[in-house]
């Protein structure tokens, strides 16, 4: 309960005693300690865990109701207002630091104090007062609560924002693939000419990245569902119905749409958060794949004279505050800071998914902050390649063609005729006085003109070259 204090300020005492919270703040005491406990990095907890928040507290209400644990009039009322918190309603009314109680207790007490506070100014509540704790939390602890969230939101934002900006960002090159498929160019191992191949090759590489990579995220997904809701303190389910569990599980699904499971162990649930670690390890991989197919990105651009040149890139700002003209490919650039942050994410939530002792895990808000954050950084540099790199990027097939036309390392048809020392003669040959190779061989190798335009097609090359039997 709350009392008139000094201007701006009311107020509030939990069991530890009173302390003074902004006036118009739907925050309580515990919230307020938290917020003064912890001034750490001025980062709150994401949106998208405060809205698994608000689903969790909604769907327990709705199932404490059901089995007669609540009065209707009090479980509607959380309900409503934790409907609003899950929407982000009231975002600014929770302010506590990622860095903070390592359960993630000052969180769930912040989601239980804003929600009975709505509940309470909403009038829906009769003449019950809604209790933080007695009411919102009944039937939960934090260390099942801020668990579940995590899964929550993590399986949520996955599949509502990072798989689709996957396969966006897959189609897009498969559908760029197909235009390109007859252009051959150069292909290259170590940074070297190596034997050609056409784009719809080199950009089928990169689509198969990403479907392994979707394959590898949608099986981490399976067991992430797990719900360790209804375990509380420790995994036993203290205070808590033993239908409890299952029956949350239940309603976030038919809430969501997802279809969540309640943890066969809730031990495990709380005390190992491995498959967390299990979904940033995918990310990671994820990370990987797009900072490989934005480095290729950017040395197929780079130029547009000196460099490879082979590609440009749609033009998207002035590349520098001093040298006018300049045009840097600055979404790949941006692809790989983010997935470079997603790779110190992971390393971090293996840490933290170690650390704990016995029954609880006491890194939560770190995991879900940098789960969260990983999420939302590879989703959203998915569709920047998608619609700034990839629909807009234009082939330069004169450079390609001539860079292929010259390229010694064709010579490789020829060893299964002439042998590998002398192929590589021609080739070494060729390349000194920068000819083409097909000029070169057809003075040295014995061979005939028709011959070696049939052996040396760089299109018949892509198939893996023209062999007499």
């Amino acid at each position: 309960m709350s009392k008139v204090s000094k201007a701006g300020f009311r107020t509030e005492h939990d069991s530890m005693g009173e302390l003074q919270v902004p006036a118009e703040a739907l925050w309580g005491a515990q919230t307020q300690r938290a917020v003064q406990n912890f001034p750490v990095s001025g980062q709150r907890m994401p949106r998208a865990f405060i809205r698994a928040l608000g689903l969790i507290k909604g769907a327990a209400a709705e199932v404490n109701t059901g089995l007669g644990l609540l009065p209707k009039g009090v479980g509607k009322a959380i309900q409503s207002a934790a409907t609003e918190v899950a929407i982000g309603a009231h975002d600014q009314h929770f302010p506590i630091d990622v860095y903070q109680t390592g359960s993630g207790t000052s969180s769930n007490m912040n989601a239980n104090e804003v929600i009975a506070t709505l509940a309470n100014h909403s009038g829906k509540a009769g003449k019950t007062a809604v209790h933080p704790n007695d009411h919102v939390n009944l039937g939960q602890s934090s260390n099942d609560v801020i668990p579940t969230a995590i899964r929550v939101s993590a399986q949520l934002e996955t599949m509502e924002s990072l798989l689709p900006a996957l396969k966006h960002l897959r189609k897009t090159i498969d559908k760029r693939a197909r235009g390109l498929g007859k252009i051959v160019k150069t292909g290259r191992t170590h940074l070297m000419d190596a034997m050609p191949l056409t784009f719809a090759q080199e950009f089928g590489a990169w689509s198969a990245q990403l479907a392994s990579a979707e394959g590898r995220i949608e099986d981490a997904l399976k067991r992430l569902r797990r719900l360790p809701l209804g375990g509380t303190a420790i995994g036993t389910g203290i205070n808590a119905d033993p239908r409890f569990g299952g029956k949350v599980a239940r309603a976030l699904s038919a809430s969501t749409g997802v279809k969540f499971e309640s943890a066969a162990n809730k031990f495990e649930g709380l005390a190992a958060q491995d498959d967390a670690v299990e979904l940033s390890g995918q990310l990671n991989a994820l990370a990987v794949a797009l900072i490989k197919i934005a480095n290729d990105l950017r040395w197929m651009n780079s130029g547009p004279l000196a460099g490879l040149g082979e590609l440009e890139l749609p033009a998207l700002q002035p590349g520098s505050s001093i040298m006018p003209g300049k045009v840097n490919p600055v979404i790949p650039e941006a692809t790989v800071m983010a997935a470079a942050q997603v790779i110190g994410h992971h390393t971090a939530i293996t840490v933290a998914g170690q650390t704990g002792n016995f029954q609880l895990n006491v890194a939560l808000p770190l995991i879900a902050a940098n789960l969260l954050d990983s999420i939302q950084l590879l989703s959203n540099v998915m569709n920047l390649l998608a619609d700034k790199v990839f629909a807009g990027l234009v082939v330069k097939q004169e450079r390609v063609r001539e860079a292929l036309a010259r390229n010694p390392i064709l010579v490789t048809a020829l060893n299964p005729i002439i042998g590998y020392e002398k192929a590589a003669a021609i080739a070494k040959r060729a390349y000194k006085e920068q000819r083409p190779v097909l000029d070169v061989a057809l003075e040295d190798s014995g061979l005939s003109e028709a011959e070696l335009k049939r052996l040396l097609d760089p299109a018949a090359l892509t198939l893996g070259g023209i062999h007499d039997h």
